[in-house]
């Protein structure tokens, strides 16, 4: 009786064990967000199932079901963009043609400025990679002599304007140019940028990368070894650099096993977060407050006119106090990828800007005065790389370009620059000065009756539309058109560097209107005043599986007037 007792007590224990398993299993499941982006696995298996196909020369200016006088209208604006853009851009098209059999980043950029079943239809004059030579304030002027205002701002570098940073690497340079690239020492100037950083950030000591990238690696990699965990959490579409331990979902080729991807601004994830105890660190990119749970919006995937951005400061605020507390709590580490976000949302970044401390800070961009950075800023016991009691448990990271005197002379003058008055001034007021004229030029977007609306956080923008359409993304290549330069992502992100005036913006305002004008005048944006978001998503469902079950296109599809001719115009593109 005894031993059946004893046996019915070891039973129930285990059951009770493997239900708690069940059940804080089931709680990361739930946790996760229900799209494709918060299932990794999930959507590297979907990604090799989506077939390439491409829109022939009718098809492409009618894949919306369009009639043919609105497909022929379409050929016939696109053959005079074009033909404008090559009188204007002949030597970077020329320079991007001896590029793309050379640089791997030019064909990849120059395929996914659309969606992918146009981009063989689509002139390489509008795909033609940007080239450059001089900078002045908010414009660029690329090698044909044309001046653009500046809506990338070299993808987060350029905060203060391209004169500001011209200024830290001439600077920095002359304070540097005696020891010159001597790399082991350090040079004096890095003590003055340690404890600047420190004050800045919050934190007590400091380690230098090359990258963003590399400093987010370095975080991670801390975290790990501090805490004896093994696992990361981040949130549902946060981009931390191109690393896979940090990015499990497309894009990576590595099966990661270490990372989970919760949602962003659920109840959900915080239970998570208070019952598992293999969680090393939570890794949250403080722009997810700009779409949360969503990818950064790109042209590349805008084939309808859904595209979202939903930042509340307040709601996201309270969120992240609560990740904070939970962390602290559970003895979890909080790092901030800041590579982005920091000197850009305030003086002290997005710890600044919502209030929160973190444990670790990551920088990169900006912070290097004009040269590629990386930095980790961190807690005395989470940054320390080894261990006193066991000499040979190390954490070991090392970069033989890491402290390169010609980014700390240039990161320097960045930083004592930046503490000065002026610039102080811009951060107290830049919230403010973006919401009102984002507004503003809303309001005339509104007044014009465009079907454009834009959405920002801080200064960063991105353009919302309004009607259903699967031409949106042509609206990147008339505002190049008109003088404005978007980054290869598109209208999904303009980052607007904080030098911009009210006359510059005017002026930007005027030229996005005019280029919203032509693209509406163009066809692009016809519409029959009855199909959805929901139905246009259908029909490239059903291209899809045309292309993948070719024994099917007789029966899904989409049928846009493939037998007819367009415009003799559109068959020479």
């Amino acid at each position: 009786m005894t031993e059946h007792l004893f046996l019915y007590l070891v039973l129930g224990v285990v059951g009770i064990w493997c239900l708690r398993r069940v059940f804080i299993r089931l709680q990361l499941s739930v946790a996760k967000h229900p799209s494709l982006r918060g299932h990794a696995k999930m959507s590297r298996r979907f990604a090799k199932l989506v077939p390439y196909f491409s829109y022939n020369k009718h098809t492409f200016f009618a894949s919306d079901m369009a009639p043919n006088r609105v497909a022929s209208q379409r050929a016939k604006a696109l053959v005079e963009l074009t033909n404008s853009i090559e009188m204007k851009y002949g030597k970077t098209m020329d320079y991007t043609r001896s590029l793309t059999e050379c640089i791997s980043d030019v064909r990849f950029t120059n395929n996914y400025r659309v969606p992918f079943p146009y981009r063989e239809q689509l002139p390489l004059a509008l795909k033609a990679t940007p080239v450059a030579d001089e900078s002045s304030g908010t414009k660029i002027k690329d090698i044909d002599g044309n001046w653009r205002h500046d809506l990338f701002a070299s993808y987060g570098v350029n905060v203060f304007g391209y004169d500001f940073y011209k200024a830290c690497m001439r600077e920095g340079s002359q304070l540097v140019e005696k020891l010159g690239p001597v790399l082991g020492p350090y040079h004096p100037l890095i003590k003055d940028n340690v404890e600047r950083l420190k004050e800045i950030s919050g934190l007590d000591e400091v380690s230098f990368h090359m990258s963003g990238t590399e400093a987010v690696m370095q975080a991670v990699r801390l975290a790990r070894y501090h805490t004896g965990k093994t696992h990361l959490v981040r949130f549902c579409g946060a981009y931390h650099g191109w690393w896979d331990g940090v990015q499990p979902g497309i894009g990576n080729q590595r099966k990661t096993n270490d990372v989970y991807t919760l949602a962003d601004l659920s109840e959900k994830t915080i239970r998570v977060l208070s019952t598992r105890n293999d969680i090393a660190c939570v890794l949250i990119n403080p722009m997810q407050a700009f779409h949360p749970n969503s990818d950064s919006p790109s042209d590349a995937t805008l084939i309808v006119s859904d595209r979202q951005t939903n930042f509340d400061k307040a709601v996201y605020t309270k969120w992240l106090q609560k990740i904070r507390n939970i962390c602290s709590e559970r003895g979890i580490v909080l790092i901030f990828d800041e590579v982005f976000t920091g000197f850009r949302l305030s003086y002290q970044g997005a710890q600044g800007y919502f209030g929160v401390k973190a444990d670790l800070v990551t920088y990169g961009k900006t912070l290097g005065g004009g040269y590629p950075i990386g930095a980790v800023c961190g807690l005395s016991h989470l940054m320390k790389r080894y261990r006193d009691n066991a000499p040979a448990d190390l954490s070991f990271a090392r970069g033989t370009f890491n402290s390169h005197p010609a980014v700390i002379g240039a990161m320097n003058v960045f930083l004592k620059r930046i503490a000065e008055d002026d610039i102080q001034c811009i951060y107290r007021n830049a919230e403010s000065v973006w919401n009102k004229r984002v507004q503003s030029l809303n309001t005339q977007l509104e007044q014009e009756n465009l079907p454009l609306k834009l959405s920002n956080m801080h200064s960063i923008i991105s353009v919302l539309y309004k009607k259903p359409s699967r031409y949106n993304w042509m609206f990147q290549f008339y505002l190049r058109a008109e003088g404005l330069e978007p980054g290869w992502i598109g209208t999904g992100r303009f980052i607007m560097s904080l030098d911009y005036s009210d006359d510059d913006f005017a002026e930007v305002s005027e030229k996005l209107i005019a280029a919203a004008h032509k693209m509406d005048a163009a066809g692009w944006w016809w519409h029959d005043g009855q199909t959805t978001n929901k139905q246009l998503k259908r029909m490239f469902l059903n291209d899809m599986l045309s292309a993948k079950f070719p024994k099917l296109a007789g029966l899904v599809g989409n049928k846009a007037n493939p037998e007819e001719d367009i415009n003799d115009q559109a068959v020479s593109l």
